[in-house]
């Protein structure tokens, strides 16, 4: 049965609890520009959090296309989105970082030092036209779209037409729960609304990469907003997992205030007091 409350599991509470408090914490430290800079500079408490939950939640799908093979023993549609995603989302991760160029201490390459927006090795910054790039002439643009599509406007006619989620599901695909997906959007628009910062997007992106990393293991491994059989069938399997996993959210959350700290934010603040977009 499919279920569609957040709070039906820990792992998803957790996960709206953690951006509520980003959430906070940007209004909190918005009268101190010092302090906002630290939360959303590059290599700050929000990108590498970003990081993090891309790169679980790339483990995540890599692990549900293992499963999904051991039971199937075939190549199908589902086994060929969870690997596709798999990588789409590990492409993020890594370009979230600039593939660990700033951790590395690596050259630019001249290809990129011309054309790209932040002078960085990374793709999504690549410019298009006089002031645009990749990110925001057409990836916001994907990804606004896709966003609303698949957390709104599909689980919204789901609940009157359930064919529409089996749809979805037959392409290995998910649904979120809704009440979950209305807690991102509004955390998403809040942040556009409240915050005075050129790089005030970077709160919405955290705040998908927490609600998808929560609401894909939710639904291939507990079966939460998901009709197709789960990694974790028994009860007990699933609450000892959902626990665990719930841990590791918070625990996302201070590796990513550590590594703020101690792996590029603070020398990046002193060259550039006003960050980039």
């Amino acid at each position: 049965m499919v279920q569609n409350k957040w709070y039906v599991h820990p792992a998803i509470a957790v996960a709206v609890l953690v951006n509520v408090f980003v959430m906070g914490l940007a209004i909190a430290w918005s009268g101190d520009p010092a302090k906002l800079q630290r939360l959303l500079v590059e290599d700050g408490i929000v990108e590498w959090m970003q990081f993090l939950c891309f790169a679980v939640t790339s483990g995540l799908l890599a692990f549900a296309a293992v499963e999904h093979w051991q039971r199937e023993r075939r190549i199908d549609l589902p086994l060929l989105a969870l690997v596709g995603l798999s990588g789409i989302v590990a492409l993020a991760a890594l370009e979230e970082i600039s593939w660990f160029q700033r951790i590395l201490n690596v050259t630019t390459p001249e290809y990129f030092a011309q054309n790209n927006r932040q002078g960085e090795t990374n793709l999504h910054n690549l410019a298009i036209g006089k002031k645009g790039s990749i990110h925001k002439t057409i990836l916001l643009k994907v990804i606004a779209i896709a966003g609303l599509t698949h957390n709104i406007v599909l689980p919204l006619l789901a609940r009157k037409r359930p064919a529409i989620r089996d749809f979805v599901e037959r392409f290995g695909l998910y649904l979120p729960p809704l009440s979950a997906s209305v807690i991102y959007i509004v955390l998403v628009a809040i942040s556009h609304l409240v915050i005075d910062h050129p790089r005030k997007g970077e709160l919405g992106e955290m705040f998908g990469a927490m609600h998808y990393t929560a609401t894909v293991f939710a639904a291939y491994f507990l079966g939460i907003g998901y009709g197709k059989r789960p990694i974790f069938e028994t009860p007990a399997d699933s609450r000892r997992v959902g626990t665990l996993f719930a841990m590791l959210l918070v625990f996302l959350l201070l590796t990513a205030w550590l590594l703020s700290a101690g792996a590029g934010a603070e020398p990046y603040l002193a060259l550039h007091p006003n960050g980039k977009d």
